[in-house]
């Protein structure tokens, strides 16, 4: 499998410009592209006198043209973040000059590649890095939370797992949200309070009119291990629920479908292992507040903000 580096790149072809055999087999090899997302990143790797960029901006649009020739050329590509002080860890454990653009190459093919990838469809660097921070994001989240079950041990009286329970029972709180909240799409964020920070997992689910629930796997696999870790360890997390209506068959004006009413904010915090029902009061101050200042955000027009439903209380006891 090809690797590419933060910098490294290798074409072939004969002296006409025409492909060869080498570059007909070029298509069959995938590749792995790894991105210096951020100023911070970027400006740890100028410490390195074999890095050649000076700039950020150029650095992304050299990245940006070197995905489209590849994909010119036919190669499946996945783009991956590059993380300088995970690559300075990476090569002194496995005793590499961390100033070679070989040793980019390998941290890529070994570390970067296994991690949140995105997968390059053509799109353009300012979408493409917020997919690969979300995807990574996603990953973080799933790591912690996953550590967060295997950690919570067994029940001394049953001798269950709790962290399978507790997953099972999140998976079973997510499909009567969607549920609940009737047909239409779901925005769904789960926010989970540990160690001082946020576990966060966002979902887009919907409900049909004959109730049936879709949504995606992985979505639903990061959600419902953030929501077990919060009920496994007994934290006080967070739902709230955005849902859009199904547009009717009758357009506007402008050929655009029509909503069939506003967009539905409801919330419901999570205690001793069930999720409850927040007032219409609580769910507007949580959703008109900036999470970081605290400051009151404005509300949306065209939005209702309504309390969370009741959900029934599964079987068992937690």
């Amino acid at each position: 499998m090809d690797r590419t580096g933060i910098g490294a790149y290798d074409d072939s072809g004969d002296r006409r410009g025409r492909p060869g055999p080498r570059h007909a087999l070029r298509r069959e090899v995938p590749s792995t592209v790894a991105l210096l997302a951020g100023e911070e990143d970027f400006a740890a790797m100028r410490r390195y006198t074999t890095f050649d960029f000076h700039d950020h901006a150029v650095y992304l649009r050299e990245m940006e043209d070197l995905l489209r020739v590849l994909s010119s050329q036919g190669v499946h590509t996945t783009v991956a973040l590059f993380d300088p002080d995970e690559y300075a860890e990476f090569c002194t454990e496995v005793r590499l000059d961390p100033d070679l653009p070989g040793s980019r190459t390998r941290y890529t093919a070994d570390v970067a590649g296994l991690g949140a990838t995105v997968p390059y469809a053509g799109q353009p660097i300012d979408v493409l890095l917020p997919e690969l921070i979300g995807e990574a994001e996603r990953h973080a989240a799933l790591d912690r939370a996953t550590e967060l079950l295997a950690a919570s041990g067994r029940d001394p009286d049953t001798g269950e797992e709790r962290g399978r329970a507790a997953y099972v029972r999140a998976s079973q709180a997510l499909i009567q949200l969607v549920e609940a909240s009737g047909p239409g799409t779901h925005h769904v964020v789960c926010s989970v309070p540990v160690d001082g920070s946020s576990l966060v997992a966002v979902l887009h689910a919907a409900c049909g009119d004959d109730g049936l629930v879709h949504l995606r796997e992985s979505e639903a696999l990061v959600f419902c291990s953030v929501l077990g870790a919060g009920i496994a360890t007994g934290t006080r997390g967070g739902i709230v629920v955005r849902s859009t209506p199904f547009p009717t068959g009758h357009p506007d004006a402008a050929g655009e479908a029509v909503a069939t009413g506003p967009d539905v904010v409801r919330g419901w915090t999570l205690r001793n292992g069930w999720l409850r029902p927040l007032t219409e009061a609580e769910v507007f101050a949580a959703y008109c507040t900036d999470a970081d200042t605290g400051d009151p955000v404005p509300p949306e027009h065209g939005v209702d903000y309504r309390p969370g439903l009741e959900l029934p209380l599964p079987e068992g006891e937690w």
